[in-house]
């Protein structure tokens, strides 16, 4: 037995939208292998890629006792690997940073289409943020403007970092940058400057919406995928006038904080499907509920003609229904509503919409 808990390992994998990462750590949070994969608009083979590598990485001798999914696509991803745990980003990317740095108040996260920031005071998130609309403040945004300098992004990273004059450019959206970089190019700024200029703006954007109205204090750490970019590192620096600490593991902390929450919750026995999450054919297929006027739009995850997932609605009714597909759709007493909620009813009025109520009814109710 103390043989087997040695070669215990934990699984955390962090699906967003730009990035499949997974990271495998001991149960004493040593990270044993990482893979950070950009992602390609398949979230499915993406995961199932980065399980096929991780195979090959990690030595037999380990064994996953548990999964935790996160991100964006992270229902989803549950589902292909068999995940024990789900949850959100900013819990999993405040348990790496916290286990990392104990003592980091603000946690600054930038990633391919999102960014976040998370207020930390004496080991605990208080507040968090994130973009809502506009993708500015994040990653897209330079890779848009690297591709219109005919640059990779590594190279627009290097040549910002040389810039001693950079240029003012705008950056409150995407569009009118670009058009603003195309008027610096012209009127002859050198790309160093254009580059660091956007490093600039992209910075300006993330304080002042993602960041509005929150206390920055340091220790402050600085994380996603956007943190490898040395221009960014060196516009937040100055932007804030403090240091900002890049952690060792900056391009898979969501992956890193999922592994560490499955290494802490209680998991008898691992729902984890193994090598075969990696090989076998997964498809996707939807339909539309309609048990309520909210009218889900439900995704089922079928391996061959077994449902192992579902996602898309909004209150649980469909969750944890696996099996035979043919066995489970439309199964279950249907509570119809004859008109659209406002949201303001009572009980009462909500009973009264209810039209040829069975004797058994299965009620959901709309997670929040």
């Amino acid at each position: 037995m103390g043989k087997q808990m040695n070669n215990s390992c934990y699984l955390g994998i962090d699906v967003g939208s730009i990035s499949t990462n997974c990271v495998v750590i001991t149960p004493e949070g040593e990270v044993l292998c990482e893979i950070y994969k950009r992602g390609d608009g398949h979230p499915i083979e993406s995961v199932q890629q980065c399980l096929a590598q991780l195979t090959a990485q990690l030595p037999d001798r380990f064994c996953i006792q548990g999964v935790c999914t996160t991100g964006s696509g992270r229902i989803l991803a549950g589902a292909v690997v068999g995940a024990d745990v789900i949850k959100n980003e900013i819990s999993a990317h405040a348990r790496a940073t916290l286990h990392l740095y104990p003592e980091v108040q603000t946690i600054l996260e930038i990633g391919g289409q999102d960014s976040k920031v998370t207020i930390v005071r004496d080991g605990a998130v208080v507040d968090f943020s994130m973009n809502l609309v506009c993708a500015a403040g994040t990653g897209s945004f330079l890779d848009s403007q690297a591709r219109r300098l005919n640059i990779t992004i590594e190279e627009l990273s290097a040549r910002a970092i040389m810039s001693e004059n950079p240029t003012n450019i705008a950056g409150r959206c995407t569009v009118f940058a670009e058009s603003d970089m195309i008027h610096k190019q012209q009127v002859g700024h050198e790309q160093k400057d254009i580059t660091m200029g956007l490093c600039h703006a992209l910075v300006r954007n993330y304080l002042s919406n993602v960041c509005n109205g929150k206390e920055i204090k340091p220790p402050i750490v600085f994380q996603g995928g956007v943190s490898a970019n040395k221009g960014i590192h060196r516009a937040f620096k100055e932007a804030l006038k403090c240091d900002i600490i890049i952690p060792p593991y900056n391009m898979v902390m969501g992956a890193y904080g999922a592994a560490i929450i499955a290494s802490k919750s209680s998991i008898e026995k691992t729902r984890f499907r193994g090598k075969e999450a990696s090989t076998k054919p997964i498809i996707t297929q939807g339909f539309e509920c309609g048990d309520c006027p909210n009218c889900c739009e439900i995704i089922e995850v079928l391996d061959a003609a077994e449902i192992i997932g579902r996602t898309g609605g909004r209150c649980g009714k469909w969750e944890g229904k696996t099996g035979p597909r043919e066995s489970l759709r439309g199964t279950g007493p249907r509570c119809h509503v004859s008109g659209p909620s406002t949201g303001r009813e009572t009980g009462h009025e909500m009973c009264r919409q209810v039209d040829d109520v069975p004797d058994l009814i299965q009620i959901g109710v709309p997670k929040k």
